[in-house]
């Protein structure tokens, strides 16, 4: 009898203590994190956060998420497909004061152009551009630096009116953008992300002579390269999302033309708008009507649209919801909007918050200035994200490095970023629970790993440190 009761004392215990809630479970590991924090140096914070398994980048422009070096790799490689690319490396004053190809300002240095561009400029201007292939060692260095929001003297003005024109000529050819993506997939591999949610590029794009690509044949060219055994080695899943250019002219015809797309495509998940937020002529209420056109005959298109990335008061998240967005890009000045933030708190609209992205540009000064952590702590559901990683020669650890320094976020919010930037995420229901499912499985085992042998788990740790963590943080190891 005294050996029944004792077997069935033992079961009993061990039931209590396989079922812990997970909020006990949370604690523990909460009350682990926040030791390890106190003790821990830089390097092993970024360690661990490099280690950690990650969910999702709902915010994320491919095009602005290639690093230099990769760009350069595969402009090279286009040559075999019969492009050749040139870019401006000296001002011979053949003009004043107009602008070139692709509207970019005539004395901007290091503009990339196709062949077929280069091909007609007059001889003067011809001999401002050297062919990719043959620049020098200093001035392949300078093209990566000129891709790159890396002095303190650049900034805003320097992405907009630089970065863009720069990189531009240089998507003529789909198979670079394809290429590029894989390699944002590999490399988001690395440090535990497993799905993204990214803004594609699917105009412009031509054969070596000129001749246009349609847009079909750009998404075929994009399918078939993450159909490939490589990129599904990855483990990361990828959507995209359609954007259009707020501010142009023709910006509500583009607005139908990807509502039509998105709504026909299900591997297209939502809309996005993209551009200056500070040029007016991209306001929100400007979209209504056409919005409300589309809904009439189109069912089941998402929006995740950008608003609040601006240093001035206004009501444009408040409008943008308005428009039917259930994600805001960015969202910094929703808290100079006090109506709109209880609307939002414990609601089902999400902030996309891109912590570097918000300080290179200048819409804070100094991370004591980012609203971020109000947001998340008054209920606002947010998710890290990366925008522009490539120019900002950064990675999905350093937004969580960030958060965890300049914020001291606990281990349970950090718990809470990453299942949001899965759970708000516009992929098949079926796709996201079992994501939800495996980042919980991967959590519960590095939590284990961590707490029973740190030293051990953190030494088979190997983290790639970019440009953004070495400039600020003094993190710097060996170049990619």
């Amino acid at each position: 009898m005294k050996c029944l009761l004792s077997k069935t004392l033992a079961t009993i215990v061990f039931a209590l203590v396989s079922f812990t809630p997970l909020p006990a479970l949370a604690q523990s590991m909460d009350a682990w994190f926040a030791q390890f924090k106190n003790e821990a140096d830089d390097e092993r914070l970024y360690r661990f956060l490099y280690a950690l398994p990650k969910g999702g980048d709902l915010h994320i422009h491919l095009s602005g998420s290639i690093h230099p070096e990769w760009l350069y790799d595969e402009a090279l490689k286009a040559q075999d497909r019969g492009y050749r690319y040139f870019t401006k490396t000296r001002i011979n004053n053949c003009r004043f004061g107009s602008n070139e190809y692709g509207g970019a300002p005539y004395l901007l240095l290091f503009r990339t152009i196709p062949e077929v561009a280069w091909n007609k400029l007059d001889e003067c201007e011809r001999g401002e551009y050297t062919a990719m292939a043959e620049l020098s060692p200093q001035q392949k260095q300078q093209w990566h630096d000129a891709l790159r929001l890396d002095q303190p003297f650049e900034g805003r003005a320097e992405f907009f009116e630089a970065h863009w024109p720069r990189l531009g000529g240089l998507l003529s050819d789909p198979h670079i953008m394809a290429e590029t993506i894989f390699l944002n997939m590999q490399a988001f591999g690395a440090e535990g992300v497993r799905y993204i949610e990214g803004q594609i590029p699917i105009y412009g794009f031509i054969q070596p002579d000129g001749t246009p690509i349609s847009v079909d044949e750009v998404l075929d060219i994009y399918r078939a390269r993450i159909s490939q055994d490589d990129a599904k080695a990855t483990g990361v899943e990828i959507r995209f999302q359609v954007a259009i250019l707020r501010f142009m002219p023709y910006a509500e015809d583009a607005l139908r033309r990807a509502y039509q797309l998105v709504a026909a495509n299900e591997d297209l998940v939502a809309i996005n708008m993209v551009g200056r937020e500070d040029n007016d002529k991209g306001y929100p209420l400007r979209f209504l009507p056409v919005m409300r056109e589309m809904r009439r005959t189109l069912p089941g298109v998402n929006l995740s649209i950008h608003a609040g990335e601006v240093d001035e008061p206004n009501q444009h998240i408040r409008d943008t919801l308005l428009l039917g967005a259930k994600r805001i890009g960015h969202g910094v000045n929703l808290i100079t909007d006090p109506d709109t933030m209880l609307l939002m708190r414990h609601n089902q609209f999400m902030v996309e918050v891109n912590l570097v992205s918000n300080l290179l540009l200048e819409y804070v000064r100094d991370y004591s200035e980012h609203p971020f952590p109000e947001y998340l702590r008054t209920g606002i559901p947010v998710a890290l994200s990366t925008d522009d990683r490539g120019m900002w020669d950064s990675t999905m650890t350093d937004e969580f490095f960030v958060a965890v320094k300049e914020f001291n976020l606990s281990f349970i919010e950090i718990e809470m970023l990453l299942h949001n930037s899965l759970h708000y995420a516009f992929v098949e229901e079926d796709v996201k629970q079992q994501m939800l499912a495996d980042l919980d499985t991967e959590l519960t085992r590095f939590k284990r790993s961590m707490r029973r042998n740190p030293e051990r788990a953190l030494d088979k740790v190997t983290p790639i440190y970019r440009g953004f963590i070495c400039r600020r943080y003094a993190l710097c190891g060996t170049a990619p």
